[in-house]
């Protein structure tokens, strides 16, 4: 319960092979946890975050600021007067620049 100091004072011992410790290590590593932490949260069937997510997630953000960036860039250059601004192409060349914006983040967002 929340407020309660926590008895963690025993040990529990586990016996595992060589590539056993190896994998739990590792697993343990990509969850951001020590061995201990993530021993813990699997025998007690608590849910395990990969730091990878948390990455995709962090590069997700990232791609979505650049895109609303270049957006309000886009809205800004219609918004001016006719023939001033930005140029045909240069409207041109943002809309492909959002289309792989736009294609980068359902990619990453797949990997979520």
């Amino acid at each position: 319960m929340k407020g309660e100091p926590r008895d963690r004072q025993r040990t529990l011992r586990v016996v595992v092979s060589a590539s056993e410790r190896a994998r739990i290590e590792q697993r343990a590593e990509m969850a951001g946890l020590s061995v201990s932490a993530f021993l813990r949260a699997a025998g007690l069937n608590q849910p395990l975050r990969s730091v990878l997510d948390h990455d995709a997630v962090r590069e997700l953000a990232t791609v979505n600021g650049d895109q609303g960036r270049l957006g309000g860039l886009l809205k800004l250059w219609l918004a001016e007067r006719a023939g001033q601004g930005a140029s045909e192409t240069e409207i041109r060349r943002l809309l492909d620049r959002l289309g792989e914006l736009q294609a980068r983040l359902a990619e990453i967002a797949g990997r979520v």
